[in-house]
């Protein structure tokens, strides 16, 4: 039997989950539609507007109460697993967590993905974060089963015939509920050896622990129920414990739809269950009323609970708070935010699909003019279907899709405004503007947005929105004869026609970015380099003769390996640009095999080949492949076999060289095996430095503190005082070939000279060391020919150079480094030629400093 089925069929499944759910979603609608066919939507909305204030307040305070409740499903996993946290952090994480979940559906409900980040940098294993998971996604169940038992019994009523149950009535589901609950209570209480899956060991909760858990989600769920029932018009014959046998059922069938939240799963059932009570009209206007208080409301509050952190992270007093919030805020803002603004885009839809308000056309039309209701009305739809596109975007952490969503959500608004005077909905996307805003520190990534991928659940996602305002547009305008000459018809009072020409424009954009999307070339596959690549990767480096190789193990780039895999070319993607660092690694021999394949790659997507930083002993193998050149700088490389402090020429060093012993700095390099020891000082010194520079990492072909990164190579430090006040970590070359160094940081504390003393000291280590060669970087831009008939981009080079000092410190770098009296190489770049040149030169720029922002910001 082949041992893949499985797997392939459970992969399978999960992509069929999300279709399913489509069609129960748009099944729901069907029944939903036959349900209010004796209604118009003004009568929902009469329905919404007739909650009192006094109804709407106590939904408010039951839906905190079920939040805070739901803190008590994380305390006692975390007393589970014999790990307690501050009831701070674990409130602020649950809160965000289930804000997200909740309107993810049971498929996000235990919140694993950021629980698994929270807790990982709060000190717990993965192995007790998975009982953590296991442990609420447990109680979750046992509560509905417990309370479901309960009321199925007290209070049994007649299943309904859409649901298609074995069995008629809820007395035998409530029995069902209640044996699972006491089977699981005896096999806790006999059974105590802890269950085995997979080689990991899961002890029972204890009696007690059962109890609470039981406890506090029999009330969680009670709660979330009572929030419905408070915003229920009074019913005759419908108590709250009949209700809330009713709620459970219809919230069980919407979790195992999959449908996110249940919607239109969870309302459909609700109301067939209500009809011998209610009007199915009061119960969709109650059921709107839930969803934006019990759902929507908690969203948004997450989301702006987090840009409200991220608009005070420079306050001195929180400076604590915000630096345990941030490291986890990374995981789940853009999470928050593409939901929220995914939510957005349906709204805005929504929006669209239905009449505008008579009283607020009224006054609007004497104020604006009818063509610019018309196109206000369609542009906001774009906007709304656009925020849909988006959203995944978000997700992803695209700078391009921050800047984007912040451009459509302000012209959202004012098309909301303008089209119909739609202060609600021009207000949430203010709220939405406002919560987005402040986080642009986590959209680094750069690419084409036509690139994204979208998985079947976002498909369907997006599906299950624009089927959903069709409908809603339908069964608004259902009094309205829809005939050809509706789509010509332009009035004042002409929303039926409106809503044609919108869902018209939707649909054809939708269609147009699907077809964009499937005859664009294949994305290139994921970049996250595995541990193993990189460790394959560090053994080619460590005996190529060239320091710049470290810069493959810094994590942040993909590897194409030869055939036999002693060479590497080392390469990020930026848009179109695949951006190989510096020439390959490895024997020469199997450079110009390693080129053509990466140049043949480049050509599978239709994206440009570009090799950055090359030396000049090579250049014949580039152009072979079709590539052109350009200068980029000059490379300063310093022979230590004739270095020393001695003679006229040396006489600044020398003098930097005794003052800083004699002001009781030290040299040391620390070997590989100690660095882990000293890495929360170099941490310090690295943070002092990025904060009195006021600038941020790089990457790229640039080193940047990472852990991982460091703990690889030695470090030479300088001490005073016994505390490093400044540290470089050093490159070695094969051989003993050459000697560099990348990452530069020194402390706020250290002596005026410092860095000039660490590299003077270090040269004199490697050349005792037996080391041929000492790499000082390059100079940029410098080196570049002035005459008026050398090339036009080594002409603006020259001028760049002369005159950008207000930009980048070029003359400064070039004079500092020929202070060691250097060798100077010139270093080039190889690209396609020509138009894409700029765009190339831009992509390279925003990779190295992470994003459109990094290229204008220090």
């Amino acid at each position: 039997m082949n041992s893949d089925l499985p797997s392939s069929g459970a992969t399978l499944f999960r992509k069929c989950t999300p279709l399913l759910g489509l069609l129960l979603f748009s099944g729901a609608l069907w029944v939903l539609h036959h349900q209010l066919r004796a209604y118009q939507l003004s009568d929902i909305i009469k329905t919404v507007e007739r909650l009192s204030s006094q109804r709407l307040l106590l939904a408010l305070a039951l839906t905190f109460l079920s939040y805070l409740i739901m803190t008590g499903y994380d305390l006692l996993a975390l007393r589970y697993v014999h790990h307690p946290l501050p009831y701070g952090r674990v409130a602020m994480a649950s809160f965000v967590s289930y804000a997200f979940s909740n309107s993810m559906g049971f498929g996000m409900i235990a919140g694993a993905s950021v629980r698994y980040r929270l807790y990982t940098a709060w000190g717990l294993s993965a192995f007790d974060i998975t009982q953590i998971v296991s442990f609420c996604t447990l109680t979750l169940w046992l509560g509905f089963f417990t309370l479901g038992g309960v009321v199925f019994l007290a209070k049994p009523f007649m299943l309904p015939s859409v649901v298609h149950f074995p069995f008629k009535s809820a007395h035998v589901l409530g029995m069902v509920c209640l044996a699972f609950v006491i089977a699981f209570i005896l096999w806790s209480a006999l059974l105590r050896s802890p269950i085995r899956i997979r080689g990991w060991e899961f002890s029972l909760p204890t009696p007690r622990l059962l109890v609470s858990q039981i406890t506090v989600a029999s009330l969680d769920w009670a709660l979330a129920g009572a929030v419905l029932y408070a915003l229920l018009p009074p019913g005759p014959g419908l108590s709250y414990a009949g209700f809330i046998g009713l709620y459970l059922l219809s919230q069980w069938v919407g979790l195992v739809s999959q449908v996110p939240g249940g919607l239109g799963v969870f309302e459909t059932v609700l109301i067939l269950l209500l009809s011998p009570y209610l009007p199915a009209s009061q119960v969709l206007g109650s059921l709107l009323a839930y969803r934006g208080i019990y759902y929507i409301l908690p969203l948004f509050s997450a989301a702006l609970l987090l840009g409200a952190q991220e608009l005070l992270r420079k306050q001195e007093e929180l400076k604590r708070v915000v630096a345990a919030l941030g490291r986890w805020g990374s995981v789940f803002v853009p999470q928050v935010l593409a939901l929220s603004i995914f939510v957005v885009g349906a709204i805005m839809l929504f929006s669209g699909a239905t009449p505008i308000v008579s009283s607020r056309l009224a006054w609007l039309k004497d104020f604006v003019p009818l063509p610019v209701i018309e196109i206000s009305h369609f542009l906001g739809s774009l906007v709304g279907g656009s925020l849909l596109l988006l959203a995944r975007s978000i997700q992803r952490r695209m700078d391009a899709a921050y800047i984007l969503t912040v451009v459509l959500l302000s012209l959202g608004s004012l098309f909301s405004l303008l089209k119909g005077l739609d202060y609600g909905v021009a207000t949430i996307l203010v709220v939405t503007l406002a919560a987005l805003l402040p986080c642009r520190r986590y959209f680094y990534r750069s690419a084409s947005l036509l690139r994204v991928s979208f998985n079947p659940g976002w498909i369907a996602g997006i599906a299950a929105v624009l089927i959903g305002s069709f409908w809603l547009g339908y069964f608004s305008y259902k009094h309205v004869d829809f005939s050809n000459e509706l789509w010509w018809s332009f009035a004042f009072s002409g929303s039926a026609s409106r809503f044609l020409r919108a869902s018209v424009g939707v649909s054809a954009a939708m269609l147009f970015f699907a077809l964009a999307k499937m005859l664009s070339p294949a994305s290139p596959e994921p970049s996250v380099t595995t541990e193993t690549e990189l460790v394959k990767a560090e053994s080619v480096v460590r005996n190529d003769p060239r320091t710049y190789a470290h810069l493959a193990l810094l994590g942040d780039k993909r590897f194409l390996f030869s055939g036999s895999g002693n060479a590497l070319i080392m390469y990020g993607i930026e848009s179109r640009s695949w951006v190989a660092m510096g020439d390959p690694v490895g024997p020469e021999g199997e450079w110009p095999d390693l080129i053509w394949r990466f140049r043949e790659l480049c050509d599978r997507y239709d994206d440009w080949p570009v090799f950055y930083e090359i030396g000049h002993d090579h250049l014949h193998l580039y152009l072979d492949v079709g590539l052109t050149l350009l200068k980029l700088g000059e490379e300063a490389v310093l022979s230590l076999e004739n270095f020393s402090l001695e003679g006229g020429d040396r006489k600044g060093l020398r003098y930097t060289y005794r003052r800083m012993g004699k002001e009781g700095c030290i040299f040391e390099v620390v070997p590989v095996e100690r660095v882990p020891v000293v890495l929360p000082e170099l941490k310090r010194v690295s943070d002092a430095w990025l904060n009195e520079k006021n600038t941020r990492e790089k990457g790229f072909s640039l080193g940047f503190f990472n852990p991982g990164y460091l703990k690889r190579l030695p470090t030479a430090v300088i001490r005073k005082d016994d505390r490093i006040v400044a540290f470089a970590n050093i490159w070695t070359g094969g051989d003993h070939e050459e000697l560099s160094i990348d990452l530069m940081r020194y402390a706020s504390e250290a002596p005026h000279g410092v860095m000039e003393y660490l590299f003077t000291s270090l040269m004199l280590w490697g050349k005792e060391e037996g080391y041929r060669r000492f790499n000082l970087g390059m100079a940029p831009l410098s080196g570049f020919a002035e005459r008026g008939l050398a090339p036009l981009w080594n002409r603006l080079g020259s001028f760049v150079f002369r005159h950008g000092e207000h930009f980048y410190n070029f003359q400064g770098i070039r004079r500092y480094k020929e202070k060691f009296d250097p060798e100077w190489r010139p270093k080039y770049m190889a690209s396609p030629g020509g138009l894409p040149v700029p765009r190339i030169l831009a992509n390279i720029a925003s990779l190295i400093s992470g994003g459109i922002s990094g290229v204008v910001e220090k």
